[in-house]
């Protein structure tokens, strides 16, 4: 029998501390990193993504990192192609991927393989939806979406248009709800032998380091960058701009708020995502859950090098 391909994944919610153990990893098991974050994918968008600079990756090469601008769509077809593409690549060197990042569903979509060419688009459909988005808001089109298909609409956040706009042109296309659609590819068995780690920490500490980032954020220049990608021409309308931390960042520059609400939203609205991060890793199956609570790196790394050898990913030396 053919031993399927080696996959590491390691994630989190944000602000956990991923970036920091990924490149320890990389170099215990001689991999490198594709980041699964549907953020920094873009250009120019550094500080309010936390995106890795040069220095900290330590010569460990990434990808997936600034490969596109603020104005071209990235989504999870393209992101599973340019994984894809990647683990091709790190494979023919004789390296490990891992793939890296809090983007639960494109993490999903490269481990098991999940295919979502079989259905065209319908771009006047998407295009009416896009409209109907903008003039009567993403509530509106969610609850479209509770109509046809309670069990994605429970999934999707609201907020998340792209994927709300998705679900109801799958089913407009098909005919068939989306949710099954997923549920019927997630229950295939992965091409990888994969170990799927999801690094946790005490919510009320998760939440001090969140509130801290966006303080450092703001601190080493974050309004300047939003000022930056406005100035180059990157509007409030593209969906990169509608990511946390830029949103909010544009709002108070438009007037609409004091700095210190902006603030206040960002840090409330992050503490809101990493709790829904929590919650779909906590759905997900074959998941080794790493708490950091009380453990110093090289415990968490030791933890890490042990699952890796029972998954006979890491040879015993």
């Amino acid at each position: 029998m053919e031993m399927k391909q080696p996959l590491i994944v390691l994630t989190g919610p944000t602000a956990v501390g991923k970036t920091e153990l990924s490149i320890e990893l990389a170099k215990l098991v001689n991999g490198e990193i594709i980041s699964a974050d549907s953020m920094q994918v873009y250009r120019h968008m550094d500080i309010g993504t936390a995106k890795i600079t040069p220095e900290e990756m330590q010569g460990v090469k990434h990808y997936l990192i600034d490969v596109l601008n603020p104005d071209e769509e990235f989504n999870i077809v393209l992101f599973q192609t340019l994984a894809k593409q990647a683990m091709k690549e790190i494979y023919e060197k004789g390296k490990i991927p891992i793939l890296v990042g809090g983007t639960g569903f494109y993490i999903q979509s490269v481990l098991y393989d999940i295919d979502f060419t079989k259905t065209q688009t319908d771009s006047t459909y998407r295009m009416e939806l896009e409209s109907l988005a903008k003039e009567k808001g993403a509530f509106y089109l969610h609850e479209q979406l509770q109509k046809i298909d309670p069990a994605s609409a429970k999934k999707i956040h609201a907020n998340n248009i792209k994927r709300v706009i998705r679900a109801l042109e799958f089913y407009k296309l098909t005919g068939k709800k989306i949710s099954e659609h997923n549920e019927k590819e997630q229950s295939k068995e992965s091409p990888y032998n994969f170990a799927y780690f999801v690094l946790n920490q005490d919510r009320k500490v998760l939440y001090e380091r969140i509130d801290k980032r966006v303080d450092n954020m703001v601190k080493h220049g974050l309004i300047q960058e939003v000022k930056s990608l406005y100035e180059k021409g990157y509007q409030k309308n593209l969906v990169s701009i509608q990511g946390l931390g830029y949103k909010e960042i544009i709002s108070y520059l438009e007037g609409d708020c004091t700095l210190e609400e902006a603030v206040y939203i960002l840090k409330r609205d992050t503490r809101h995502f990493a709790k829904r991060q929590i919650t779909w890793f906590k759905r997900e199956k074959e998941v080794i859950w790493v708490d950091k609570q009380n453990k110093t790196e090289d415990e968490i790394l030791a933890i890490l090098k042990q699952e890796l050898k029972k998954k006979l990913i890491l040879k015993d030396e």
